[in-house]
Parts: C-alpha cells; structure tokens; sequence
C-alpha cells in the first residue's frame, strides 16, 4: 500500500496537512502509465497521478569480492548493453554506475569520547543507499560496493559520511560531490570532506573506487529533456553572504555586456581610426555575405577558437570560478552573529521578497556563467554535443528554406499536447544549458581541469566517456 501526504506551507514556513490518500499498488497492473484521480481523505479535493509499477533494476549492494563489473562476462554483458548499436533500445536506461566505497581517514571526532560511529550515505538523484555503521572509528573501512541505474548522465553523485547518535539525527561529519562526467574508470581517489554547502574543506577524506559505463547517443537525447527533480530538496534561506555572492555574479556579467557595449560604441565614434575602420570593412562584408546558416557557423567556429586556446594553454576556464566562490569562515561567524542578534525576526516580514531576489539574481548568474562555460568546454561532453548540434543546423539552415523549418517547429509545439497530454511543456536548449555547471557548482564539484588548464590540487582528475563497441 503506497501511502500518500499532500502538505502546505504558509509565508510562516509552517507546515499543515492538507490531506491524505492510499494506493494498492498490487492492483495496478506493471509496466505501463496508471492515471489516477484520488479523492483527498478528510478533506475537499482530489489529487491527480500518473503512477508506473515498473521493476527495479540496477541498483544493488555487496561486498568487494562479488563486485558486478569485476566479473570479466558480467561486465562485458553490461557494456554490450550500452553499446552504440544499442542506442535505440530502451531509451531511459543511459548506462550504469558501480561505486566501490573503500574507507575513510581521519575522520571528525563527534562523540565525547574522541571517536565517531560513522557510515556513508551515497546519493544519485533520488536513488540513496548507505553503507553499515563502524561504531567507535575515526578510521573506517567499510568495503562495500554500490550499483546505481544512471538516468542522466550530468547527474551528481553525492558522498555525505554521518554519525550514528542513537535515536537522535545523524551528525554531519562531512560530504562531497562528484560529476558522473569527470569519472575515470577504475582508479582509486580520496577525496576531500567538505562542508553542507560544498564551499570549504571538512575534516577528513573518503576513498572510493568509481566505474562508470554509458551509451552516449542515448545521454545526448536526455540532454535535451527536462531534468528531473528531487524529491527531498532543502529549503531556500536567506543569507546576506550568498545575496552578496550573486550580486557579485551579476555584476560580472553585467560589466561584461556592457563593456561589449562601449567597445561597439567606440567604433562608431572614431576614437581609434584603425579599429573604426576595421569594425567598417567588417560589416559592409558581413551585411552583404550574411546568410541565415552562418550564424550557427559562427558560433561552431567560437567554439573551435576556445578549444584552441585551452589546449595550448593561453587561457584556462578555472581562473574565474576561484575569485567569488569561497565564503570565508569569517563571514559565517558574522552570520551567525546576525542570526544572535535577531537578524531573521526583524525582516521576517520581508523574508519571503529578500529569498525571492537572492534566487532570481542567481538564476541570472547562473544562466550567463552557463553559456559562458559551454564555450569554454568545462564540460567536454556537452561542448561537442553543442558543436554536433551547431554544424547540424548549419547544414539544415544552408539547403532547407527557413519556411518549412519554421512550420515543421509550429506544427510540432501545436500537436505535442495531442499526441501527448500528459507531455511535459520544455524547452530544449534551456534544459541543455541546465546540465553545464555555473562557476558556484564548478568549485563545490569536484570538477577537474580542462585540457592544458594549469594542474589542481585534487586527488583525481579526469573524464569519463561512453562505451564504444
């Protein structure tokens, strides 16, 4: 019997129950949508859902000597499937992840007697296993080897280590994050504890072992679909150090579209005669060439001269995540300080208006450094998707004529809800630039380098790709 909540929260962050209802779902027949509308217990109203009894598969643990890709035929049965010739069977089953959670080192003292009772919690979008507790152990090892289904491969996975303290919540001890793309496969790394919010070092590290196989065909079609959402998702505060933080970021975008500006300005304003008459020769020859197909030719091309500069070394796409990322201990402390002094009661009234801005300017942050950082090739795999996607446009736009693109485009966004009513309303290139990572989640994952950018201090760096077959 699956048992269903319906909550609510007022502007007072208290939470009321708005309803119940239950579910038998051994009567609902496997492998296919239920749609079901649920009369609301005790209360007016009824609840909607579309419920799917499909069976679990691909999510496992055990211990190190019975490990799924160390057995030779096992594994090769698991890469035949997510080989590129399989690439249109079983559309959602991107590939597989198997994690080998060997210990943890010097871990944070959390009980009176200098020891902690930890275990590890592994997290990949709403799938959560954990591993056993070491009761008395700053030095665990924990030899357990964990399987997960992977359904996006721009998914993150999660390492947080806890402290057991009975019946009481678990003490947190410390956490990482790592990209499923900056995986290499097989090799051991340690990884440093951070903090909740991924912004300063904890003490202590973890050492896992990753492998990760998936079909790349099927990963990019998932690219363009909308993420999914998590299920349990901390609430918004406000803090004055983050508000800062993503005015900082707006800023920084803001002077560079506007230096952009003054620079075009200039040009029409003969402040530099040569530059005048260069940005002149420029545009009588583009205006009069210019065709609709050069535009994602442009694009492909400033993808190519990034590439360029980062494999020779000139410019690395790491110098601008470090300067505005890292919140000092010091401001946590006055923080706090304003939290003792009541800071939160006196703009209580405001509270909600104060979140609101703080998440709009990190949206807009956010949104630049991400099309800034396709360019850049922070994530490989999605600059090669976008350069793959820009010279199929080129081609399309140089021998279909525009009508019949737009046509196609209008006549499938007016039938989408007929063909399918339950279809999820996306736009696909914002759902592309939601898997490239701003320069806040550059730093908090533990994202390596690009190629020929100067070296880091972690552990491991590296990339992970598809199997080939």
């Amino acid at each position: 019997m699956l048992d269903i909540e319906v909550w609510g929260e007022d502007n007072k962050k208290r939470e009321e129950l708005l309803g119940m209802c239950k579910v038998d779902i051994t009567a609902l027949p496997s492998k296919q949508t239920n749609v079901l509308e649920l009369p609301v217990e005790k209360h007016l109203g009824s609840l909607l859902m579309l419920i799917a009894v499909t069976p679990c598969s691909g999510v496992s643990i055990s211990d190190l000597c019975v490990c799924p890709l160390g057995d030779p035929s096992e594994r090769k049965q698991i890469s035949q499937r997510y080989c590129i010739k399989n690439s249109l069977r079983d559309i959602k089953d991107i590939g597989f992840l198997q994690v080998k959670v060997l210990k943890a080192v010097d871990l944070l003292a959390a009980d009176f007697s200098g020891k902690s009772d930890p275990f590890c919690v592994l997290e990949l979008g709403n799938d959560r296993l954990q591993t056993h507790t070491i009761y008395k152990n700053l030095n665990p090892e924990w030899n357990k080897v964990f399987t997960f289904p992977i359904k996006d491969i721009h998914d993150v996975l999660e390492v947080t280590v806890f402290d057991e303290d009975g019946d009481k919540p678990p003490d947190f001890l410390g956490k990482v994050a790592i990209p499923l793309l900056s995986i290499k496969n097989g090799q051991q790394c340690c990884y440093t504890l951070k903090n909740k919010d991924l912004e300063l070092a904890s003490k202590g590290v973890v050492c896992l072992e990753l492998d990760v196989l998936f079909n790349p065909v099927k990963a990019s079609i998932r690219t363009f679909k909308p993420r999914e959402k998590r299920f349990i998702g901390a609430n918004r505060k406000f803090s004055k150090k983050i508000l800062s933080r993503n005015v900082d970021r707006v800023k920084k975008i803001t002077m560079a579209i506007w230096n952009t500006i003054q620079f075009l300005k200039s040009c029409f304003l003969w402040e530099s005669t040569l530059r005048s008459v260069v940005a002149f020769v420029v545009f009588v020859v583009t205006v009069w060439h210019i065709e609709l197909y050069m535009v994602p030719l442009a694009l492909l091309l400033l993808f190519v001269y990034n590439f360029s500069l980062i494999t020779t070394g000139k410019v690395s796409s790491a110098q601008d995540t470090q300067e505005t990322t890292y919140l000092d201990e010091d401001e946590d402390e006055d923080d706090k300080e304003s939290e003792k002094k009541g800071l939160i009661e006196r703009i209580h009234m405001v509270q909600d208006i104060v979140i609101t801005v703080q998440n709009i300017l990190e949206e807009i942050a956010s949104f630049g450094e991400r099309i800034k950082n396709t360019f850049n090739w922070t994530v490989p795999f999605l600059s090669v998707l976008a350069c793959l996607v820009l010279t199929a446009a080129t081609v399309i736009l140089y021998f279909i004529p525009l009508r019949y693109i737009v046509l196609i485009w209008g006549i499938n966004k007016f039938t989408k809800k007929l063909r399918n009513p339950y279809a999820i309303d996306n736009n696909e290139l914002l759902d592309f630039l939601s898997r490239v990572p701003s320069d806040v989640q550059k730093v908090s994952n533990e994202w390596p380098p690009p190629t020929g950018a100067s070296s880091s201090t972690k552990t491991c760096q590296h990339y992970a790709w598809g199997i080939q077959c």
